[in-house]
């Protein structure tokens, strides 16, 4: 990891640690979530917010957002896919949570995986 991949983790780091209870222990294990089921993304602040790129020059895919409920969402710079189904062209781009069990967990590592695929 560069010197500059290092500084961005630990301001994305310092942002999460910097919110009260539940939310920070909420953002801190989706944050672990994202790293571990796409190891390629850089973290590093965006616009205020963490977020979660292939490189430090690069625009971000997914961010991780902290406002009246917490929300993962990606950028329009990540490869969307229409929903299918009856939504038909609909595209998904967020996800509001408030808390995270094990099948958020897998459904969030899922869309991680599959904007860097």
């Amino acid at each position: 990891m560069s010197s500059k991949d290092e500084k961005n983790l630990a301001q994305v780091i310092d942002t999460i640690a910097k919110l009260d209870e539940p939310r920070r222990s909420l953002m801190q294990r989706v944050h672990d979530v994202i790293m571990t089921s796409a190891p390629a993304l850089k973290p590093r602040i965006w616009y205020g917010m963490p977020a979660y790129a292939l490189s430090a020059g690069t625009p971000a895919l997914v961010t991780l957002r902290s406002d009246d409920r917490i929300n993962l969402a990606l950028t329009e710079k990540a490869d969307f896919r229409p929903a299918g189904g009856s939504d038909g062209s609909l595209m998904p781009a967020a996800w509001y949570f408030e808390t995270v069990d094990e099948a958020a967990e897998q459904r969030i590592a899922d869309i991680v995986r599959a904007v860097v695929s």
